[in-house]
């Protein structure tokens, strides 16, 4: 997969990632999010954009390590969310339900984005 049409395939993502949420803020919802939802969003799309871009660097220098990228990133995307989560709960008096599912509701469908780029990714590599 080309880094412009993944990167593209990325914005779309967020777009679309970012519909619902917006749709709960304009529709007057607000209960349905927590406070500073933005801001964990940015955190979560920025640390997403991190690791696809390092899956494309990766692909680009070296595709047989590919794999053991997507994994250390993952793992890295992991440990420094639940970091985010701590201070973020520690800073903020959030409802635990409502926090529960805005920060599953970004880091699963970001972690089902960056899967997608892989699965791409790979099979580009098998039809090689």
């Amino acid at each position: 997969m080309k880094i412009q049409a993944t990167l593209i395939s990325f914005v779309v993502f967020i777009l679309l990632l970012a519909a619902l949420p917006a749709w709960a803020m304009f529709s007057g919802n607000n209960h349905l999010l927590i406070p500073h939802f933005w801001a964990m969003f940015a955190f979560i799309t920025g640390l997403t954009l991190l690791v696809v871009v390092a899956l494309l660097v990766t692909q680009k220098i070296n595709p047989e390590n590919y794999a053991q990228t997507f994994l250390a990133v993952t793992v890295f995307k992991l440990l420094v969310s639940l970091a985010f989560v701590v201070v973020f709960i520690l800073k903020n008096k959030v409802e635990k339900t409502i926090f529960a599912a805005d920060f599953f509701y970004l880091y699963f469908l970001n972690m089902a984005f960056e899967v997608y780029v892989l699965l791409r990714n790979l099979r580009n590599q098998n039809l090689k």
